[in-house]
């Protein structure tokens, strides 16, 4: 370990009881190591110290009673001129310190099994109570960064420009005198001398305004004045960004076509775009830097403005469309980036943006090609602009990672998945490969009938399954899929031997036998030969999945119905009752013994639950009266039960008119129904698109 310098910052470390603390790993009696370590003239231990911090000691932004220790020996090492990357400590204390809005209770809270919660005075003490001392460390954190904040007021003009860079955000959020920072601010944005800088002392302007309205009017006009000459283009991109935020009525009416020359111009005098250098640390931390965008800086100009705009989808289009216009190689891959966000969460039509992305999958740059190829890759149907490229670059091989991974080549991937034909010959020759990526399976049944030449490979494929290996289900599962999809009854052999062969301490074996008995019902009639595995089936654990695949197969409810009447029971585990009332669904008219039981499961406290069952009493009996109100429920509840209740109302035709309110709604809405802050899911804009299909033939059918 290097000799650490800076040691009177530790003045009293060894007097705190750290082993009596604890942090997200157990005991915190390391701790006093990790912030050694971020003085250590070795740049690779101060990073992996760093690292320390926010994998134990900050873990996912959880504090600890060792955090609220660590605070004041932060503020000291902050403050040491001498040290260096101390930009990173002052980053860690601002995220100690919490959020600029602080914990938010009430509102709608959305429980594990996805039902949504009325929120109120009630469920927000309780939720309080739960959490009970995480809540009074958040806050005691919070208090003591705001008690130390006078640190930040000298850092603004310290001698490291990184450290410059971040500290303005977190003198606005944490100093108790929003004029005096204001005044500095202004001080430092008049005689701060790194280009890089000044950016962040715009962005702490906007900051101020919406933490601190009183004090807004100043810093308003101060935002205005930095958005025209003779400031620096970079500048001036910022201050639009930060006034489209906090006051976008003081933005110029020619807003899109002025950042885009702006962006031009700054673009014309930045270093050129060149790949990151890698280094040798494998630390968390060191790995979020080397993914930092080559032009971080313009990144965060037209993040902060694509933000600002929200719901303005025109004006963002236009913009990206200028950022992939330009001949720097950095603003168009930044747009690439930035357009995933546009996607995800508003509807538009996007058909020439997507096009522009296809263009890039042609650059010479690897990063470009690499950013444009992971936004295709999650727009399913919408990338089909882009097809024409991503079938060249399958077909030329570009970027393919080769037959031994255990990825599925990430073009071939996005073409497949935009249903284009062009795919199946590239995925043959994935089929082929000694190692077929688990992928691959899943891929393929995006492609419907177009895949059929494939299904002789998937069963060849299936049939090399091991019977008794650790990864037997990640290697059937996503072949079973596809052989499914494409209702290849001529793997039931197959499908079979895995049932038959694979033995019962198996890992995942219940999910397999519910994978195999789902492939054999979606076989249907072709898979007669299946029938006595299926009935030996009923009386187990997947009696449910053999029933429901039975009545597929055989269409015989004598012998399917009694096990899911058993299951639909209120005595059964309820977690299984959506499976149960989605199998008896599908019966229809044959399933009506089992209408009681639905009945009672609309008044199930899960909205999931709720759901299936009042598709369930539509397909059996067709009867709307007790399934409409469920439905109008449900659909408020939780924005995820929409794709399931826009399939059943197309089902319903003119039945479902009296919820048709929502669905008018629905497609007259510019977001996108899964939506949400704070994440996304890979398949959310597909099944956006498959809402707005169903809602679209909903009224149709009217």
């Amino acid at each position: 370990m290097a000799v650490r310098r800076g040691g009177h910052v530790f003045r009293g470390i060894d007097e705190v009881d750290w082993a009596s603390m604890e942090h997200a790993h157990g005991s915190a009696a390391d701790v006093p190591e990790l912030l050694r370590g971020l003085a250590s003239p070795l740049p690779q231990e101060r990073e992996a110290a760093l690292d320390g911090m926010y994998g134990a000691v900050h873990h996912q932004g959880d504090v600890y009673d060792s955090t609220l220790a660590s605070i004041p020996f932060l503020f000291a090492l902050a403050g040491h001129t001498e040290l260096p990357d101390r930009d990173g400590i002052v980053e860690l204390l601002a995220s100690i310190g919490g959020p600029d809005d602080g914990d938010a209770f009430g509102g709608t809270f959305e429980d594990a099994s996805g039902d949504s919660v009325e929120g109120g005075e009630d469920e927000a003490a309780g939720r309080r109570a739960a959490e009970g001392s995480e809540d009074d460390n958040h806050a005691m954190a919070r208090a003591a960064v705001r008690a130390g904040a006078a640190v930040f007021l000298d850092l603004v003009t310290d001698g490291d420009p990184e450290v410059r860079r971040a500290a303005p955000s977190a003198l606005v959020r944490f100093h108790g005198e929003p004029r005096r920072v204001l005044a500095l601010l202004s001080e430092r944005l008049r005689d701060e001398p790194e280009d890089g800088v000044r950016p962040a002392l715009v962005e702490s302007l906007g900051l101020l305004v919406r933490l601190h309205p009183v004090s807004a009017a100043p810093a308003v006009d101060r935002l205005v004045s930095l958005c025209g000459a003779p400031h620096d283009p970079g500048l001036r991109l910022a201050a639009l960004g930060q006034l489209a935020s906090c006051a976008a009525d003081r933005l110029p009416a020619d807003l899109v076509p002025t950042v885009v020359a702006l962006l031009h111009t700054r673009s014309q005098r930045i270093r050129p775009f060149r790949e990151p250098v890698r280094t040798s640390s494998d630390t968390l931390i060191g790995s979020l830097r080397r993914m930092r965008p080559a032009d971080e800086e313009g990144a965060q100009l037209l993040r902060t403005l694509h933000q600002a705009l929200g719901a303005r989808t025109a004006d963002r289009i236009a913009l990206l469309e200028g950022q992939l216009s330009s001949r720097n190689t950095a603003d168009r891959c930044n747009a690439v980036w930035m357009s995933a966000g546009l996607f995800r969460e508003w509807r538009a039509a996007y058909e020439h943006p997507v096009a522009l992305i296809g263009e890039q999958l042609g650059s010479d740059e690897e990063r470009l090609r690499c950013a444009a190829v992971s936004v295709l890759e999650f727009l399913f149907t919408l990338a089909a602009p882009a097809a024409d490229r991503l079938a060249a670059l399958v077909e030329s091989g570009t970027d393919s990672r080769g037959c031994d991974t255990a990825t599925l080549h990430r073009p071939l991937k996005a073409l497949a998945r935009c249903g284009d034909a062009r795919a199946v010959p590239a995925l043959a020759e994935v089929l082929r490969h000694p190692v077929v990526p688990n992928e691959t399976g899943y891929a393929i049944g995006y492609l419907g009938p177009a895949a059929a030449p494939l299904a002789p490979l998937l069963r060849e494929r299936l049939a090399e399954v091991p019977l008794d290996s650790p990864d037997t289900y990640d290697r059937a599962a996503p072949l079973l899929s596809a052989l499914g999809a494409l209702r290849y009854a001529e793997a039931v052999p197959d499908v079979l031997r895995l049932l038959h062969g694979t033995p019962c301490e198996l890992r995942l074996r219940d999910a397999l036998v519910k994978a195999l008995a789902g492939t054999l019902g979606a076989f249907g009639p072709g898979a007669r030969a299946a029938v006595p595995a299926l009935r030996d089936l009923l009386a187990g654990e997947n009696a449910v999945a053999a029933a429901d695949a039975l009545w597929s197969v055989e269409g015989d409810a004598d012998a399917a119905l009694p096990s899911l009447l058993g299951a639909l029971s209120p005595e059964r585990d309820a977690g299984g009752h959506r499976a149960v009332a989605e199998a008896l669904g599908r019966m229809g008219a044959a399933a009506a013994s089992a209408l009681p039981g639905l009945r009672r499961l609309t008044d199930s406290p899960e909205v999931w639950e709720r759901t299936a069952a009042a598709c369930a009493l539509w397909d059996i009996a067709e009867d709307p009266e007790p399934v409409l109100p469920v439905f109008r429920d449900a659909w408020r509840r939780n924005p995820y039960t929409r794709g399931t209740i826009g399939a059943c109302l197309v089902r319903m035709g003119g039945a479902g008119a009296p919820v048709h309110d929502l669905v008018r709604t629905e497609l007259a809405s510019p977001r996108r129904h899964r939506a949400r802050a704070g994440g996304h899911g890979s398949h959310d804009i597909l099944d956006d698109e498959l809402l707005l299909r169903s809602c679209r033939t909903a009224l149709e059918a009217a």
